[in-house]
Order: C-alpha cells, then sequence, then structure tokens
C-alpha cells in the first residue's frame, strides 16, 4: 500500500505517523514503512511545536550548502548526503492490529530537496 506527501519547502518535516497507521492491515508482525527517493528520508522522534525548524537547522549544519562535485550535475548533493544519514525505510513491530511506537514517538519524512510530492511504500507482513 502506498500513500503521497506533498512537501511544502526545500527543507520539510513532515509527521506521517496517521497516514502509516491507517494502512497497517494486519494483527501481528512487522510494518516496513519506505520512502522512495534518494533525497528524502525517515527518521522517528518526537513531534512537538518548534522541533521541525530545529531539525531543519541541524540538518543543514550536517550537510551545509557548499560546492560538492554532485552539484555540478544537479545541485543537491547535500539532500542525497542526508538522505542517507537518515535512511529511507524504517520497520516496526504490529500487535493488535496497531503500530508499537513509545510515548512520544512518531513517523516523520524528512524532505531535503523539495518542495516535491513524494511516495511512500507501507508493507506489512504477518508472523
Amino acid at each position: 500500500m502506498k500513500f503521497n506527501i506533498t512537501t511544502k519547502g526545500k527543507y520539510d518535516i513532515v509527521d506521517i505517523t496517521s497516514s502509516v497507521k491507517n494502512l497497517v492491515n494486519i494483527n501481528e508482525g512487522i510494518c516496513v514503512v519506505c520512502v522512495l527517493h534518494t533525497t528524502a528520508g525517515l527518521v522517528v522522534n518526537e513531534f512537538e511545536p518548534n522541533i521541525a525548524e530545529d531539525y531543519i537547522e541541524f540538518f543543514k549544519n550536517l550537510a551545509p550548502d557548499k560546492n560538492w562535485k554532485h552539484n555540478k550535475i544537479d545541485a543537491n548533493a547535500e539532500a542525497h548526503l542526508l538522505s542517507t544519514i537518515t535512511g529511507s525505510s524504517k520497520t516496526f513491530i504490529v500487535k493488535n492490529n496497531k503500530l508499537i511506537l513509545g510515548t512520544w514517538q512518531r513517523i516523520l519524512l524528512c524532505e531535503f530537496d523539495g518542495p516535491r510530492n513524494r511516495e511512500v511504500i507501507v508493507y506489512s507482513k504477518s508472523e
């Protein structure tokens, strides 16, 4: 199953937890969530007010906009670098038809090269 997210800026953090939960279709097993792009990633963390701005500032400091060699092709090297750090997929335990997440944990799509339309795949597998 899949869904699409439209991001709003070059950098954006979007809480996709509810969209993922809506696609879990098993009682027990695992659920893999994957963003099918090389310039976006996924993280699991809390998503309280203002934290998105902190994430964005953190990511910009990790891979600043500079004269990367890849930028000779399409000027988005830092987006590729950041997506390798966050990763493009996360795996979750499912029990009683629910994702097992900590109290404050949310699934966050991290945009590094937007605005764009991003496709997210959700795959659930029973034990």
